[in-house]
């Protein structure tokens, strides 16, 4: 289920964790604040987030210019956590790993499987743990200990004071908290705090997140951080020894594949986008709400987003539709996930009952709710061939939605060709949806499970491109 491939010793890349003692204590904006004060002291970083996370790494990819990589030990496994994080980490002065809920929070209660503190430890580095210290004096050093103790194996190296009343606040903690030291404290600053969505974060767009906040967050932590304590424990993580991918890539395109990237589909594991790469795709990007028609490609890759939000647009834009709609027909491949499985719907109906049609792929409609519908880890084990391989390929993903499929598609005019597993629990049930050769699915997929998938799906786009002549 995941990368294979020989071990080998690489050079000591410095990286430290960003973890949190839980969710909502502030880890993306002590994330951001450090990453853009180490940029402008001049140096390359290496940014990426733990768990199935799509909006944080938006912030880190403004933060520092360049993309941010996921790493998730439930749904990659530990060699490819390994091997994603040393390409990403290559050339790089310091890596910066943003954790994901509290420390040792994962996919299951009584184990560190899908944790922080499981991805601190495949990749031996410390961590600086970061507290929401608000109304807090001396139950910090409490609450710190106590997270320094119950897993010695985790190396808890130091610790950052968010949301802090001024620097007397943060002398009376440092004078309660002696070991692991604080080493950086964030004043609660309201007015540019990050803004949030029913997902999480809202996606750091222009928009939502002007370029003089990033810059006011450095500065902050420039006054606020002790740079050189910080960057030694960093350091001081040992040589790691990580897999050698399969594969180094390709200059030899065999097909071109469109991607939608704009405001309504966004939702991407930047490591499925290399691996297509790798494998000799070349890709297109192209916005459902502005273009008027598809680039010249030989398949099509819609990921998750907020296609409700962008509804009015989506299905004002006609001309979209119907290249999308005609590709489709032709027998063109097309994967879908989430925003992109909605997209492919005769029409979304927003919380508020607003109907907007859509492609039409799908005899159903995408209805938004006001409550989740699904959330959590799942494990997909396809019923027929598809576009992603074989009966019988497995892979794993996530579900995190608002909206459900109403009616349920059914056959004949549509084939559910996923049993989907959740994480917890037994039971499966029947999901992902084909029509010709498109693919759609409420999951997340990420192909680190299974490199097959991203194989099988360049690999059917080639077919297209030869059987039209290209």
């Amino acid at each position: 289920m995941t990368l294979g491939g020989a071990m080998t010793q690489q050079g000591s890349m410095p990286r430290l964790v960003i973890a949190g003692v839980s969710s909502g204590v502030g880890k993306t904006t002590v994330t951001v604040a450090l990453a853009r004060a180490l940029r402008t002291r001049g140096l390359r970083l290496a940014l990426f987030k733990c768990g199935p996370d799509y909006l944080d790494p938006t912030y880190h990819e403004r933060a520092t210019g360049s993309s941010s990589r996921n790493l998730d030990g439930w749904m990659m496994g530990k060699e490819a956590v390994l091997a994603t994080f040393a390409h990403a980490a290559r050339g790089a002065d310091l890596a910066l790993i943003e954790g994901v809920m509290g420390f040792y929070d994962g996919a299951s209660p009584t184990g560190e499987q899908g944790s922080t503190a499981e991805i601190a430890k495949w990749l031996e580095a410390p961590v600086a743990l970061v507290v929401d210290a608000g109304g807090m004096s001396r139950s910090l050093a409490a609450l710190v200990r106590g997270f320094v103790s119950f897993d010695l194996e985790a190396r808890v190296a130091a610790v950052i004071a968010n949301r802090i009343g001024g620097r007397g606040h943060l002398e009376l903690l440092r004078s309660a908290q002696t070991f692991p030291p604080i080493l950086g404290g964030l004043p609660v600053d309201r007015q540019h705090a990050f803004p949030e969505r029913h997902l999480g974060l809202q996606t750091a767009d222009a928009s939502a997140v002007p370029e003089e906040w990033l810059d006011h967050w450095g500065a902050l932590a420039a006054e606020g951080f002790a740079f050189d304590a910080l960057t030694e424990i960093a350091r001081s993580a040992p040589a790691l020894a990580a897999p050698v991918s399969g594969s180094a890539g390709t200059t030899n395109h065999v097909c071109r594949i469109g991607v939608a990237r704009d405001g309504a589909f966004h939702f991407y594991y930047d490591d499925n986008l290399r691996r297509l790469e790798a494998l000799g795709a070349e890709l297109h990007t192209f916005s459902p709400t502005r273009d008027a028609s598809l680039p010249d490609v030989d398949g099509l890759y819609f990921g998750g987003g907020y296609p409700e939000t962008f509804a009015r647009e989506l299905s004002a834009n006609t001309p979209m539709l119907s290249a999308v709609r005609a590709f489709a027909r032709a027998g063109g491949p097309v994967y879908a996930e989430c925003g992109g499985l909605m997209y492919l719907t005769r029409a979304i109906v927003t919380a508020s009952g607003e109907r907007h049609s859509m492609v039409g792929l799908f005899s159903t409609e995408a209805r938004m709710h006001d409550t989740l519908q699904a959330l959590g880890y799942v494990e997909v084990e396809t019923q027929s061939t598809t576009i992603l391989g074989e009966a019988g390929t497995r892979f794993r993903g996530h579900e995190f939605r608002y909206s459900e499929l109403a009616p349920a598609p059914e056959p004949p005019s549509v084939h559910c060709v996923y049993s989907v597993r959740k994480r917890r629990g037994s039971e499966c049930f029947r999901e992902g949806y084909r029509v010709n050769n498109v693919v759609a699915s409420y999951v997340h997929a990420h192909w680190a499970s299974n490199p097959n998938v991203a194989a099988a799906f360049v690999a059917a786009c080639e077919r297209f491109r030869c059987e039209r002549g290209h």
